[in-house]
């Protein structure tokens, strides 16, 4: 099923507060942040953040932060692992898992050499910041079958355990994704460049509902696509912009954040979060993207989530740190 894109004459429930959260540990201020998620409480949020810039490299501050709704930092773990951390999910035990999305450049190896062990992985902490798992060989760009990733954007656990990681950053990737069982026994994968049907430019994000899809931010297509766990096209839906991020709540609000829509990239679309339901793909409100000087058409996140009582969090890669929405 594809449905056309929708125009956007709908409510904002929303008041925005932007630079949110205490800075953390170890920067002078926010750097950029792609991945968030809420804990299993409904309540604290999970912050990836890219210490205090956009890469890691030569750096051994923490990543992976988690915030009470206040804002205070509650906890802080995972230095000197990542490249350049871009997905996260937290399961339903409370393990946090980030993907590290590329390698080192060869012009950053020569100033950083003794960073060429991070990148194209996948590791999965416990709530305590304990490495539980690694998916793929640090630092090697490859195929699943061998034992490595290459650009996995995001990461999302099933309910059965198995694990679903979502590659191809840029032009050059896969466009694929690839699943593997709770112990890291890569099961297969689906998937493959284009912009048919299963098929992606930048699947950019996961998520999987309580129905048993797996939705797919394929953000250069300008669409979500929907799929059963087994990797069956079920439908796409245009109507939710250019979605960086897709964020399925447990009483299945359907939310997409867009920071590229508008001139030569999906024209006719605006750039902000979107909010809908999962199970119709209606969009039923929309919070506008900030405003911002030199920029007419506005921006947003790039990492969305919605916590137990509503309220947005959103991570922010342009303008760095962290948004909250509060419902009005």
């Amino acid at each position: 099923m594809t449905e056309s894109a929708q125009p956007v004459g709908l409510p904002n429930p929303y008041d925005v507060m932007r630079s949110w959260g205490d800075v953390p540990p170890g920067r002078e201020a926010w750097g950029r942040v792609s991945g968030v998620d809420m804990d299993p409480d409904g309540v604290h949020v999970w912050v990836a953040e890219r210490c205090g810039g956009d890469v890691c490299l030569g750096s051994d501050v923490p990543v992976v932060l988690e915030y009470a709704p206040d804002g205070t930092l509650v906890k802080s773990f995972g230095k000197g692992i990542f490249m350049r951390p871009h997905g996260m999910d937290v399961d339903p035990a409370g393990n946090v898992w980030v993907t590290d999305v590329r390698s080192p450049r060869p012009e950053e190896l020569e100033a950083h050499p003794g960073d060429a062990h991070k990148g194209n992985q996948v590791v999965k902490f416990s709530p305590d910041g304990d490495v539980l798992m690694v998916l793929g060989t640090p630092g090697e760009a490859g195929n699943p079958a061998d034992g490595k990733l290459n650009q996995p954007n995001d990461v999302v656990v099933a309910p059965n355990g198995d694990i679903y990681v979502s590659e191809g950053h840029g032009p050059s990737g896969p466009g694929r994704i690839s699943r593997f069982s709770a112990d890291g026994t890569f099961l297969g994968s689906f998937g493959e460049p284009g912009e048919g049907p299963g098929q992606f430019r930048v699947p950019h994000a996961l998520a999987i509902d309580g129905q048993g899809h797996l939705f797919v931010a394929d953000r250069s297509n300008s669409r979500v696509q929907v799929f059963d766990l087994d990797g069956n096209f079920v439908a796409e839906w245009h109507q939710f912009g250019r979605p960086s991020d897709v964020f399925v709540s447990d009483d299945e609000h359907l939310l997409t954040v867009d920071y590229e829509s508008g001139d030569e990239r999906n024209p006719g679309q605006r750039r902000g979060v979107y909010i809908g339901d999962a199970v119709t793909g209606e969009v039923t409100a929309f919070v506008p993207g900030h405003q911002v000087e030199d920029e007419p058409l506005g921006m947003a996140g790039e990492g969305i989530v919605m916590a137990a009582d509503g309220t947005l969090y959103a991570g922010e890669v342009v303008l760095n740190g962290m948004t909250k929405y509060v419902r009005r």
